[in-house]
Formats: structure tokens, sequence, C-alpha cells
């Protein structure tokens, strides 16, 4: 049994959570509440009704650019929430908890990143933030016991997926025939993990959590923006329009994860190549068009 727990805020188009809620309380066993895990007492009274074993915590301010601009939302709900969460654990004896952190972690390094590499000068605020959340679980997990799996996430993409992000907006820019936006020389290269790779990934690490860990979930794959868009320009029959402006001093050039340490604790190993990834997002904006191509991704 699974309680989904979310505030359902504004950070991005609130339509784009609803989809993905409608589709979650269609399940047996899935039951939702509308609370913000900044709210204490809101999220006490939440693990009070359930008597529940094991905490995911996928709640997060997320994005590199926009924590520019707003870094207390960050804090928030990336540090506060994750200590509000972190305390229902030790209070109420839950043993498992999952982070969902990120691979904006590894500034400065060389490809392929793996879980050994300093961490400690992140880029931008985004990133800061999950690295408290990371320390926030040692200590827990030192201090109380509360076995913790930290899992860097990589460029996670798919159907119904964060507009902020490179893939929904290539996908979206180049149906409606706009811009296409590039940050430098559209050489720089992500590692792309696929929605469906990454959700398997976190209930193998919920299955096995014990003591404090820290795991990759990536592809293993660099793939460049420019190919990227290549891939969607063949899959949506467009050519796409581009306009370069200036690097952002807070990106990463370029990401790779090494995932060995997945693939030896978990059994884990990704399914799903760019190309079959980017045509699931393109048939599912093609079936969402009447509204997805009005979500806002500036």
């Amino acid at each position: 049994e699974i309680v989904g727990v979310d505030s359902l805020d504004d950070a991005y188009d609130v339509r784009l959570k609803r989809w993905r809620l409608a589709r979650l309380t269609a399940l047996a066993g899935f039951s939702f509440q509308q609370v913000d895990i900044c709210n204490r007492t809101e999220l006490e009274e939440v693990f009070r009704a359930h008597a529940c074993d094991r905490v995911v915590n996928l709640a997060a301010r997320a994005g590199v650019r926009r924590s520019l601009v707003d870094p207390w939302a960050y804090y928030q709900s990336n540090v506060i929430g994750t200590l509000n969460l972190l305390t229902c654990c030790r209070d109420h004896g839950i043993k498992t908890f999952v982070l969902a952190s990120t691979s904006s972690l590894y500034a400065g390094s060389a490809v392929p990143f793996d879980e050994q590499r300093p961490t400690d000068r992140p880029l931008s605020p985004y990133a800061a933030s999950k690295k408290a959340a990371e320390v926030l679980c040692h200590s827990y997990a030192h201090l109380y016991g509360v076995s913790t799996t930290v899992l860097r996430y990589f460029t996670v993409y798919g159907p119904a997926g964060r507009p902020d992000m490179s893939p929904f907006r290539l996908v979206q820019w180049i149906s409606e025939g706009r811009p296409v936006t590039i940050y430098g020389d559209g050489r720089q290269s992500r590692d792309f993990a696929y929605v469906d790779d990454v959700a398997a990934g976190t209930l193998a690490a919920v299955a096995v959590a014990d003591g404090y860990e820290i795991i990759n979930l990536g592809s293993e794959q660099q793939v460049p923006l420019l190919e990227a868009i290549h891939i969607v320009e063949r899959l949506v029959g467009r050519e796409a329009t581009l306009v370069h402006l200036p690097p952002s001093p807070a990106d990463l050039p370029a990401t790779r994860a090494s995932i060995a340490k997945a693939k030896a604790q978990l059994g884990w190993s990704p399914q799903v190549k760019i190309e079959q990834g980017l045509a699931h997002l393109v048939g599912w904006y093609r079936d969402n068009r009447s509204w997805a191509k009005d979500i806002e991704t500036a």
C-alpha cells in the first residue's frame, strides 16, 4: 500500500502533476494526501494516520536555473522538507529511507561520475540544497539508525516529465515550430535516464536499504544536446530553429554516470535507450497536445 504526499504547488504547471495523479489514484492500494512536507504539523498527522514502514522522498524543488532566482524555496523544500521527513521516521520507528538526489552535485569533475567523487563545491543553490539533504540523511542514519540510500538521479525524462527539462522543451518547441533556445554551442552533453528505469532502480533501493549508501542512477550514456535535438526532429518530422544564448555558469558541461555500484548492489541496469525514450515522450505529447502545447517551458 502506497500513501502519496504532495503539495501540488505551482513550481511548474499543475496540470502535469494532476495528469500523473489521476493515473495513480485509479490504482488499488494507493491513497493521496495533499500535504506540504515543509509543514511539520500536517506531515506528522500523515505519519500518525498511516503505519508506514518505508519512506521514499521524491519531493523537491528541482532545476538549476530557477534556483538562482528563488533559492529560499529550494532550501525550504529540499532541506527543511527532508529534515521533517527524517524526524518523522525517527519518531515513528521507520528504518528505511530513500532520498532522490542529483547528478548536479558532480561539479567540475571529469566524466564518468562515480559516487566517490567530491561533491563539496556545488555550482547552484539547487545542488547545494540537495547536498545539505544528503548530509542530513547521513546524520540520521548515524544517530538514529534510519537506513538511507541516496540515489543521485541523472537527467530523468519521459512522458509527462518536468517542463523545465530539455527533453520536454525540445519536443514542445519543435512540435509547435517555436525557436529552440540553447545555452552555449549545443555540444554540452547529458546522461538521459528514462523514467521507467529510474523508477525500477528506486524500488530496488527501497528493498535493500541498509546503513548509508550513495548510488548513481543513470543510463551510462553521454548524449550531446544537438544529437538529442536531431532525434526529436526525426520523430516529430520537423526541423528545429536554433537560437544560441551564452552558457550558464551554473550548468555542468557534461554528465555521465558510472553505474557499477547500482549494478552490484541493486542488481539494476537501464533498459531504455534515448531514441526509444524520446519516442515515448513524443507519443505522449501528441496524445496530450491540446493542453501540453500550452505548458510554460520558458
